[in-house]
C-alpha cells in the first residue's frame, strides 16, 4: 500500500503536464497518491502557466512520493531530456523522453514499486517520425511487458464512461476492414479477458456480458449481413458453454439506453466508434481507457494530447482524475483478491 501510482506525462508539448499538475492539486489531500515520470522541464512550463498554486519536486524513487505528495507533485526525471518544449508544437526530439517515461512506469509496476500505470496522452506523429513502430500506447505497453517476461493475455481496450463499460474487439481499423478482422476466436478472447478483469479488478463476481452485433438490426436474420450468424453467434455459444453470463448478438442501436444498460455489466463492441460514441455521449469529460489482459494495471484519459489548447491553462483534468481513481480502485481489488 506504500507504493504510489505511476503517471507517465505523455507528450511534453501536449496537455499531459498541465493536467498532471491540476490532478495533483485536486487529489493532494484525498489521494490517490501518484508519482509523475518525465522531463521536469515540461512540468516547469506548465507550472508557469498555472501559477504558484501548483508545485512539483524531484524524488529519487517512487516510494518517496507519499512523503511529499501533500506539498508537491513528485516526479521521477527521465534520463533522456525532452529538450526545448513549445506547448502545442509536437517534436520528434521529445520521443526518447516520452517513451522512457512509459518504459519506466511499466518497470515500476512489474517490480511492485508502483501500484499501477496511468498514461497521459502521447502524440503518435512525432513518435513515428522518430522511428516508433507501434500503433499506440496499448501495443507498446504490451510489448514492454512481454519483453520483461510478463507476457500479456491481450491486450484488450475497455472504455468506461458513467455507468457504461465497453470492450472493443477491433480498435483502430477503417470501417471497410472491420468485418475481415472479426473472428469467433477474437470475440471469445476479448470477452474472456474482459470477464477475468471484471472479476479480479472490479470485484464483479459473475459479470453480465452483452455482445453487440455488427450490422443494422444485428443482421436481420441474415438479410442485412452474415457476420452475426457466421461469426458472432458462434462466439456467444462458446462463451455461454464456458460458463459466462453472456447474451447477444444485440442490435447496437438498442443496446445503450438506460434500461438496456441495467441488464449488463459490459458490452463487447465489434468496432471503435460502436463503443466509443455511447461512452463519450454519456460522460465526455471523464471517460477512461483501461487496458485489460496485462500483468499490470494500466489506465489512461480518454482523450489525446490536445496540442490546440496546450499551454493555455484551459485543459480539464477530469478524465485523468477518473483514470487515477479507477487505477487505485483496481489496485485495491487486486490486493484484496
Amino acid at each position: 500500500m506504500n507504493a504510489p501510482l505511476a503517471l507517465s506525462l505523455g507528450d511534453p508539448a501536449g496537455i499531459g503536464p498541465e493536467i498532471a499538475l491540476k490532478a495533483w492539486a485536486a487529489l493532494r489531500a484525498s489521494g490517490p497518491c501518484f508519482v509523475a515520470i518525465g522531463d521536469p522541464g515540461c512540468l516547469e512550463a506548465a507550472r508557469r502557466t498555472l501559477g504558484a498554486s501548483c508545485a512539483f519536486v524531484r524524488v529519487a524513487g517512487a516510494r518517496d512520493a507519499r512523503d511529499v505528495f501533500a506539498a508537491a507533485l513528485p516526479i521521477l526525471a527521465t534520463d533522456a531530456p525532452a529538450g526545448h518544449i513549445v506547448p502545442g508544437a509536437s517534436n520528434p526530439a521529445h520521443a526518447a523522453s516520452t517513451l522512457e517515461a512509459v518504459s519506466r512506469g511499466v518497470d515500476l509496476c512489474l517490480t511492485g514499486a508502483a501500484r499501477g500505470l496511468v498514461t497521459a496522452p502521447i502524440a503518435k506523429a512525432p513518435l513515428y517520425a522518430a522511428g516508433f513502430r507501434f500503433p499506440g500506447h496499448t501495443e507498446y505497453i504490451a510489448h514492454l511487458c512481454a519483453g520483461r517476461g510478463a507476457a500479456p493475455d491481450g491486450p484488450v481496450m475497455m472504455l468506461t464512461g458513467g455507468d457504461l463499460r465497453v470492450s472493443l474487439v477491433t480498435i483502430h481499423l477503417p470501417i471497410s476492414e472491420v468485418s475481415a478482422h472479426l473472428t469467433t476466436q477474437r470475440i471469445v478472447m476479448t470477452a474472456k479477458i474482459t470477464a477475468r478483469a471484471l472479476v479480479r479488478d472490479l470485484a464483479l463476481a459473475n459479470p453480465r456480458i452483452a455482445i453487440a452485433g455488427l450490422n443494422p438490426h444485428a443482421g436481420e436474420a441474415g438479410a442485412l449481413g452474415q457476420e452475426e450468424r457466421d461469426v458472432i453467434a458462434p462466439a456467444v455459444r462458446l462463451l455461454a458453454d464456458s460458463g459466462l453470463h453472456v447474451t447477444g448478438p444485440h442490435p447496437a442501436d438498442t443496446l445503450f439506453h438506460p434500461e438496456a444498460r441495467r441488464a449488463y455489466d459490459v458490452v463487447i463492441a465489434m468496432y471503435h466508434d460502436q463503443g466509443l460514441i455511447p461512452v463519450k455521449m454519456l460522460d465526455f469529460w471523464s471517460g477512461v481507457n483501461t487496458t485489460l489482459g496485462l500483468p499490470i494495471i494500466r489506465t489512461s484519459p480518454d482523450h489525446g494530447a490536445a496540442h490546440d489548447i496546450a499551454g493555455r491553462g484551459v485543459a480539464r483534468p477530469d478524465s485523468l482524475i477518473a483514470a487515477l481513481r479507477l487505477a487505485e480502485r483496481m489496485a485495491d481489488n487486486r490486493a484484496r483478491a
